[in-house]
């Protein structure tokens, strides 16, 4: 069936095709589902605990959800060492930019809609937390000054008010083996990073070695 509908997707996109007869109704949605449990709903709260505060504590990678104000998506890593993600009270986080490629992508999200959404990680660990809340750019040089470094001093931060604390179940993590080396797939078994960039740059003339060679520096001025 699948296969039919790839080929009728050659006049259509195949979302289109699929969009057609997709879910529109949030209590039809709900009429293929089990109620959750009480306490799923009840663990959200408006503000930090002593407990997911330490668990930010912990965490050295956390990611971005944004969108901009046509409601287009986007999610984004952001690492450094634990703790790197500063509480300054039970309901404001700062989280400060590193150098990376320059797109600002997520701080013209935010500068447009004023929200965004977190999910940090603790590497080695199943433990997650879900943040969602209203955002701001920051340049104040008081506030950068705090921030534990992650490379230079920060040109900016993302500073958040938190609306929304939860502590998501770890299944997810461990549905995917995430920690687990031995499950990991063979570093052969995917097309590299430069592999990729090459394919989606797609110029004339461009090889892999010289994409191979641009990533080699770009990692080793990672903090520039």
């Amino acid at each position: 069936m699948i296969h039919d509908l790839i080929a009728g997707a050659v006049a259509d996109s195949l979302f289109d095709l699929l969009r057609a007869d997709a879910l529109t109704s949030p209590d039809r949605l709900r009429e293929l589902y089990p109620q959750p449990n009480p306490n799923s709903l009840r663990k959200e709260t408006d503000r930090l605990t002593e407990e997911t505060r330490a668990l930010i504590g912990c965490s050295s990678l956390v990611f971005i959800g944004s969108a901009d104000r046509e409601g287009r998506a986007d999610v984004t890593p952001r690492g450094g060492p634990a703790g790197f993600v500063s509480v300054l009270d039970e309901q404001t986080l700062v989280i400060p930019d590193a150098t990376g490629n320059k797109r600002l992508d997520t701080l013209h999200n935010v500068l447009e809609t004023g929200r965004l959404g977190l999910l940090f990680l603790v590497p080695g660990r199943p433990t997650t937390l879900r943040i969602n809340g209203r955002a701001c750019v920051s340049a104040r040089p008081e506030l950068l000054a705090r921030l534990t470094p992650v490379g230079k001093p920060p040109v900016t931060a993302l500073v958040v008010q938190v609306e929304q604390v939860y502590p998501h179940c770890p299944k997810s993590l461990m549905r995917a083996d995430a920690w687990r080396p031995e499950q990991w797939l063979p570093a052969d078994a995917q097309p590299s990073s430069a592999e990729v960039t090459l394919a989606q740059l797609n110029l004339p003339g461009l090889t892999l070695d010289r994409i191979e060679d641009a990533e080699r520096e770009s990692l080793r001025l990672r903090y520039e």
